[in-house]
């Protein structure tokens, strides 16, 4: 597994980019908390985020980010759910709208998946496969912990 890391970027007071990568200059004091807040995501340590988000889009793509945004941490909806959740049958469309999403991780657009395999990812099926395995191991460690509260 290779280690996946991500980076905020802030524009007039809310992050409206999150990016595969390190950063390679010195963040400003929001793009800091939003990075810790991904480092923490990255880890399994955190299932939600604090930081401000703007997500620009058409309404279409802003409907798409809306019930993805509300998918729960470590489980999956299909193109076709998603589709059917805004009132669509354009699952394909759904698929061009998740790869337009400025602010993966945040809407994480990485657990929506074709009916029969994967579907893509803007940043490659490998990372799809790692980020949706983190998730699966760290609700694993949290099941496991309540099982046994001593």
């Amino acid at each position: 597994m290779t280690a996946i890391s991500f980076y905020a970027v802030e524009t007039d007071g809310a992050i409206t980019r999150i990016l595969p990568g390190k950063r390679m200059n010195e963040g400003t004091p929001l793009e800091e908390w939003a990075d810790k807040e991904i480092r923490e995501y990255l880890a399994g340590e955190r299932r939600d985020f604090s930081f401000p988000v703007r997500a620009r889009g058409t309404a279409f793509q802003c409907a798409v980010w809306d019930v993805t945004r509300a998918i729960p941490y470590g489980e999956r909806r299909t193109y076709a759910e998603i589709a059917e959740a805004i009132g669509t049958r354009a699952y394909r469309a759904v698929g061009t709208a998740l790869a337009k999403n400025p602010v993966p991780l945040f809407i994480p657009c990485h657990r929506v998946v074709g009916k029969t395999d994967l579907g893509g990812y803007a940043f490659g099926l490998e990372m799809k496969r790692e980020l949706l395995e983190m998730e699966r191991r760290s609700v694993e460690r949290s099941s496991l912990s309540d099982d046994f509260p001593f």
